[in-house]
């Protein structure tokens, strides 16, 4: 773990432990940079990647507001469900429930840019934080990557870090839509909440730096479990609303 990473989590510890309540101010940089003994320019490192998270404000030239002490995942970068958690100090966990081969669907088909029917790899996953369920995966693999994905261990943490390890894959975009929706019986039963709870369910399609579709996936958290962090701008703005489908 990198010295700014450390010097983040302890403050990450400090902010959802209730010791910065939302609204208080977080020490200036350099009395941070004196407390860690670190240049400052370590320690904006450490503050911005709290910002990315959500947790502080981000305005430059003051010091930093805690505006939440809530798992937050931010989108400003591509992290797999499990590189988040480790980032937030959470320890993740994943049980392959199913795998497949089968045909794909006309949607899968056109997500993932293939032949109606070619042949893909369906996975049902179970994830964890700290040992509690949070998120139901249901992820399809495009025929091209299903060898590599089926060589894993079933329980690996990051099937991202993984295949990035064993076969050089790079997940380089991701496309999301995040809605509601209602549980289902088999959600409800592996998530442990009643049928038609709500769910935060977020659709993507990942791709390598080429642009080749890796995979699809309809992931579906447990109510409370998360949030999810957007920060945007009148020069940059990466979210898009748009009418359900």
């Amino acid at each position: 773990m990198a010295r700014y990473e450390r010097i983040a989590s302890d403050l990450r510890d400090a902010i959802v432990g209730g010791d910065y309540p939302i609204g208080a101010q977080l020490p200036s940089e350099a009395e941070l940079a004196l407390r860690y003994s670190a240049a400052r320019g370590t320690v904006r490192q450490a503050v911005a990647l709290l910002a990315a998270e959500g947790l502080v404000g981000s305005r430059q030239g003051a010091r930093r507001i805690v505006l939440g002490s809530e798992r937050s995942q931010s989108f400003a970068e591509l992290h797999s469900f499990a590189q988040w958690a480790r980032s937030m100090g959470y320890r993740a966990g994943g049980t392959v429930l199913s795998s497949l081969r089968r045909p794909c669907s006309p949607s899968e088909a056109v997500r993932l840019s293939l032949e109606p029917g070619e042949e893909v790899l369906a996975v049902l996953r179970l994830r964890r934080l700290d040992g509690e369920p949070v998120l139901v995966e249901r992820t399809v693999y495009a025929g091209w990557i299903a060898s590599a994905v089926e060589r894993l261990d079933p329980d690996c943490e990051s099937v991202t870090q993984e295949l990035y390890e064993s076969v050089g894959l790079v997940f380089a975009y991701g496309e999301h839509l995040i809605d509601a929706v209602a549980a289902g019986s088999e959600d409800a039963r592996l998530l442990g909440v009643r049928r038609g709870s709500p769910l935060l369910r977020q659709r993507r399609v990942t791709t390598t730096q080429e642009g080749r579709p890796v995979e699809c996936s309809d992931d579906r958290y447990r109510a409370g479990s998360v949030t999810f962090s957007i920060r945007n701008s009148t020069s940059a703005n990466p979210l898009v609303r748009r009418a359900g489908d």
